[in-house]
């Protein structure tokens, strides 16, 4: 078996068998498998369809490269993915949720990309929280609390961190087969039972229209299930910030106000809904609906803002993170309000004009050797379809710098466009692809 009579299969449109993904992944991981030789199954991969079958056979393949976790513990280990998108926060507020249900969730999440936020960046801007954990200790903290959210170790599918790399000066990044091997390759090592998929959509998300979120959503689902892990997907709406902060310890003050009791608006009411499809999944609610009445009820009540805090100090974070996090968590020295020009209606939200302004404020990376300061970003972001009148607040910047301050005040003034019409507000929930 080598490379080249592998790719020389995709070029004739052929599909390569088990066996040689399986060979193929493990080159990549030990560098059998030459740079030039990856980037030719990429684009080999890209100009043609592995199907279903052939995905799945991938996604296995890149998993087992690398380290596959194993659990013994007395209840489901689910888990769940998000494609990004700006303000979204759901993950910090649905692992604790979720493990105060009964399960038990080992979140392996990622950091920023483009203009998403990321998931690890937002946890460290709690003072001494740390997400570089080794797996023993990872697997104990989910025995013990439930829950914990690390970021993946360079045992973790390492056939996929080479493959991504060689994708990304190749120009092969946008292959749906590519996309979803490369997603799940991570989730399925940390061996869920259940796994549920928030794929977004609109101007905040990378999938901008409906029937490409429709193809990701199956294809994500689909090849999971090929897999062996029962998968269903929620297509959520990102035509507007999900939550009304962006930024890293911004979205965790919103995040605290939710477990808190506070409104959460459309980030609780994500929450809700993906927390009661995998509930159900995973066999701990009769059905998604009476699943989301748990997680709304744990919300509520103040259970998984407990479970939150186990977890916060299980990972290095202060103990009463739960009572002090308004005095913890990091501010920025400038503030500045953003005004409307106009009166009229919020017409439209370029979500992804946002998620940039906050890169550009200091709170995403443009060069991954870039440092993040946590406090920098946007706050009280206006809703679509509000009425406003010349002079009302748009958004508040969080800078570090006037000039800084004074780029995203432009920055965000372009993106919320006002119109004389009120315009059609989408639902939180576009589409549920279930089991």
């Amino acid at each position: 078996m080598d490379a080249r009579s592998i790719i020389a299969r995709l070029r004739r449109r052929e599909v390569p068998d088990v066996a040689e993904l399986r060979w193929f992944a493990q080159g990549l991981a030990d560098g059998t498998v030459s740079d030039a030789q990856a980037g030719a199954f990429a684009m080999a991969v890209c100009l043609g369809d592995l199907g279903t079958k052939g995905r799945a056979a991938l996604t296995l393949a890149m998993r087992d490269s690398g380290e596959v976790l194993s659990w013994d513990i007395d209840g489901p280990v689910i888990d769940k993915h998000s494609t990004g998108g700006v303000g979204d926060c759901v993950s910090l507020i649905l692992a604790p949720a979720l493990a105060v249900c009964g399960g038990y969730v080992p979140m392996i999440s990622g950091r920023g990309l483009g203009h998403t936020g990321g998931t690890l960046d937002k946890l460290e801007s709690i003072p001494g929280f740390t997400t570089a954990i080794a797996r023993d200790q990872f697997q104990q903290i989910v025995g013990k609390h439930g829950c914990a959210i690390v970021g993946a170790t360079e045992g973790i599918a390492p056939a996929d961190r080479r493959l991504y790399a060689i994708r990304d000066v190749t120009g092969t990044v946008e292959s749906l087969d590519l996309i979803t091997a490369s997603i799940l390759s991570k989730k399925l090592a940390a061996a869920p039972g259940a796994l549920v998929l928030d794929v977004k959509l609109g101007s905040g998300a990378f999938m901008k229209s409906l029937p490409e979120a429709q193809a990701l959503a199956r294809a994500l689902r689909d090849t999971a299930e090929a897999a062996g892990c029962p998968t269903s997907a929620v297509i959520s709406d990102m035509n507007q910030p999900l939550a009304p902060s962006l930024g890293n310890a911004l979205e965790v003050a919103e995040v605290m106000q939710a477990l808190s009791g506070e409104d959460g608006g459309p980030l609780v009411e994500i929450t809700v809904a993906l927390g009661g499809v995998l509930l159900a999944d995973a066999g701990l609610a009769d059905d998604a609906a009476a699943g989301e009445a748990l997680i709304r009820a744990v919300i509520a009540d103040g259970r998984a803002g407990e479970k939150f805090g186990q977890m916060v100090a299980a990972q290095g974070g202060p103990v009463q993170f739960l009572d002090n996090w308004r005095r913890l968590l990091p501010e920025a020295n400038i503030m500045r309000e953003v005004v409307a020009s106009e009166a009229g209606y919020v017409a439209s939200i370029d979500g992804e004009a946002l998620g940039l302004a906050v890169i550009s404020l200091g709170g995403g990376r443009q060069v991954e050797s870039d440092r993040i300061d946590p406090s920098v970003g946007l706050s009280k972001i206006v809703r679509l379809g509000t009425r406003i009148e010349k002079g009302t607040p748009l958004a508040m910047v969080h800078a570090a710098r006037e000039e800084a301050a004074e780029a995203a005040r432009a920055a965000v003034q372009k993106a919320i466009v006002i119109a004389p019409e009120k315009p059609a507000i989408p639902q939180v929930v576009h589409e549920r692809i279930v089991r």
